[in-house]
């Protein structure tokens, strides 16, 4: 088994303080230590260095290197820019095929939490061992304890493979609304979608030509010049190119705590709040003010009168977002982008 660290993405949803020069991936946001550093740490934990590897954009080399400076640089894929996880799973099947490896692959993002090593360990090698079968496909289901919209979910057949430890899947569901979320989590068939994935290269190779031939083929004909190819590649996330339509996809339902910490919200699930539910970072005082979020990085910051609100003040810019209207961040910041051009 081996074990490809996603570490391309941006984070948009956490700016002011995630930003493209150096995205949360590359931030503390739930120890000292960044998330890069504990997700590589827990992997470490049980499998040896040699089977660890960083998948990343070519502008964050430097960064993955400073971070994980016990990585070696042949052990990072470059991406030369991001377009999402299918052309970036593509190209780290095609990195191995070409070597003639077709060890077993867990793709695994660089920024979630996960409160138990030992029993991911375990989930990953039943994995392992389904993911070896045919062209089967695995991923690790998240039990869901809320209603919650920015995840999206999993939904299994009732008959269950292999003593109800693996399940067979039956759709993706992509973000709910509430109302469709409060529903789900009714359901004893429906996990979050924890975006860890399983699967051979030659499982990939299979699925890419069976239903991303675009994308496969122009990494094949091009490898030589992956920037010419990969600026003719779609971006689409590998959910919507290959696991939606695949039918050996199985899931194992995780037995520890995971969080996604994808946005300012899921932090508020892991900092100490004071006596009227606020979160302060850094050099802030309030008054009359509950249930806010507020950072402020160098500056001093005070805020009167405020209510569930997230106040965030970096060198980058300032934030004030209503916590009902936090899933929105990242469509205003590419609207805001779109226009800058």
């Amino acid at each position: 088994m081996k074990v490809m660290i996603m570490a391309g993405g941006q984070g948009t949803r956490f700016w002011p303080w995630s930003v493209k020069k150096r995205p949360k991936q590359f931030l503390p946001l739930h120890s000292k230590k960044t998330m890069i550093q504990e997700t590589y740490e827990r992997y470490s934990q049980w499998l040896p260095d040699e089977k660890i590897f960083v998948v990343t954009t070519e502008e964050y080399r430097d960064l993955v290197l400073e971070q994980l400076p016990q990585l070696p640089s042949e052990q990072i894929i470059l991406e030369p820019e991001r377009k999402d996880t299918a052309p970036c799973v593509a190209l780290t099947a095609l990195c191995c095929l070409e070597k003639d490896e077709d060890e077993v692959l867990v793709m695994s993002p660089a920024d979630q939490f996960i409160s138990n090593p030992q029993e991911l360990m375990e989930s990953l090698l039943l994995a392992e061992k389904i993911a070896n079968i045919g062209y089967s496909i695995v991923t690790l289901g998240i039990p869901p304890t809320r209603p919650e919209t920015g995840y999206g979910y999993i939904k299994t057949k009732d008959q269950s493979f292999r003593e109800n430890k693996v399940l067979h899947v039956e759709k993706f569901i992509e973000k709910p609304s509430s109302a469709h979320a409060e529903n789900l989590l009714n359901d004893d068939n429906v996990f979050w979608n924890s975006g860890i994935f399983v699967w051979k290269p030659s499982t990939i190779a299979y699925y890419m030509e069976k239903f991303q031939s675009n994308i496969w083929n122009t990494l094949i004909k091009n490898k030589g010049d992956l920037k010419k190819a990969y600026s003719m590649l779609p971006k689409i996330s590998v959910d919507y190119a290959i696991l939606e339509k695949a039918n050996e996809v199985y899931m194992i339902p995780a037995t520890f705590e995971w969080d996604d910490l994808g946005t300012w919200g899921s932090l508020e699930r892991f900092k100490n709040e004071n006596h009227d539910n606020n979160i302060l970072i850094g050099n802030v005082q309030v008054l009359s003010s509950e249930n806010c979020m507020i950072i402020s990085e160098n500056k001093n910051a005070l805020v009167l009168g405020a209510k569930d609100l997230i106040i965030v003040l970096t060198e980058e810019g300032l934030l004030v977002c209503h916590k009902s209207q936090e899933q929105k961040i990242k469509n205003l910041l590419n609207s805001h982008s779109k226009n800058d051009k």
